[in-house]
């Protein structure tokens, strides 16, 4: 079992006002090092044993998301090199991937400091999620319980994007 939890968010901004040195090390860290590790995870041991690989997108990866589009690109590269992976590495290793909305981090800080209340006005379930959120969504897609599911990269986001929102 894997899972790439790998992420960085440099810049805030319009993607024409992008510094492309800030998106390609973006790219190098959001959706390369994905495929890296599943590189050296395969040659190591699950190439010959099998198993399972979820790799954490965003729900910025699925919708648009202004301010932090280009890091939503590399998310979206995170979901297609997910659906890649899955066909190219079944039947022994199934990859699957979650795409959080807001989760309480320090990574995401930033995208609710100091109006978590306004923000989570946003979400049905009323709250920001945790990191118990998604890591309980991780552990059902590497568990025996998703054992037809691969290529799938499941939601977890509080209903944001249900209604409209980032």
């Amino acid at each position: 079992m894997f899972v790439n939890n790998t992420g960085i968010n440099p810049v805030f901004g319009r993607m024409v006002d992008l510094d492309l040195d800030a998106a390609r090390k973006m790219v190098d860290v959001n959706a390369l090092s994905a495929i890296s590790w599943v590189q050296k995870s395969y040659k190591a041991w699950m190439g010959e044993h099998g198993g399972s690989v979820v790799n954490v997108s965003s729900i910025a990866g699925i919708k648009p998301a202004p301010g932090i589009g280009f890091y939503g690109a590399t998310k979206a590269m995170v979901k297609h090199i997910t659906e890649e992976l899955a066909v190219e590495l079944a039947p022994g290793i199934r990859v699957n991937g979650v795409a959080p909305a807001v989760v309480k981090t320090r990574f995401a800080e930033a995208l609710y400091e100091g109006r978590e209340s306004e923000v989570s006005a946003q979400y049905p379930m009323g709250r920001l999620g945790v990191p118990e959120d998604i890591s309980g969504a991780v552990a059902h897609l590497l568990s025996e319980d998703s054992a037809w599911v691969t290529g799938q990269t499941l939601v977890v986001d509080g209903g944001v994007t249900l209604t409209g929102g980032l």
